[in-house]
């Protein structure tokens, strides 16, 4: 066996990949819970994470794309974006190269929404910054970007083994 290779069933035995993912999963529930309780309200913290995808990266999606984006069905993005179309949070229109197809856009209402939400938010990182050592937190943030970019990049490894199973 090659030195460098980890030997796959070592791999499978050590609990340390299945102890950070169940800890990440844990920090996520108990954010999205504290962040809901602060934010605007009848806003959710998916509706907020679509408004903050359009201010973060721009241009007009189609839902396809964010329901790419966001690893939802359809169906769910659809009703994320029903909802905040009601709010005019966001402005829908025919794709004029498709005209099946939409285009979403953030409004001026969708940018002041996430604006607010952050603020909201301010209070609450404000405590955890004089709980927690920043530094520490700092020095956590590069191996969860090359995480997400892991996960980010093979995204249908999931949807291989999903299918796998099914059969």
């Amino acid at each position: 066996m090659d030195a460098d290779q980890p030997d796959t069933a070592q791999s499978l035995n050590d609990p340390t990949l299945f102890v950070f993912f169940n800890e990440i999963g844990i920090i996520d529930q108990l954010a999205r819970s504290a962040f809901e309780r602060v934010l605007p309200k009848g806003l959710t913290v998916p509706q907020f994470s679509v408004l903050n995808h359009f201010v973060r990266l721009g241009g007009p999606r189609t839902p396809a794309q964010l329901a790419s984006a966001f690893q939802v069905s359809r169906a769910t993005m659809t009703n994320t974006l029903k909802r905040l179309e009601q709010s005019a949070l966001i402005a829908v229109a025919r794709d004029p190269n498709d005209g099946r197809s939409k285009q979403i856009t953030i409004t001026q209402q969708g940018r002041d929404a996430r604006e607010q939400s952050i603020a909201a938010l301010a209070p609450l990182l404000t405590d955890f910054a004089e709980r927690l050592d920043l530094a520490d937190v700092a020095s956590i943030i590069p191996a969860l970007q090359t995480v997400r970019i892991e996960l980010d990049n093979s995204r249908d490894v999931a949807d291989r083994i999903a299918a796998s199973q099914a059969d």
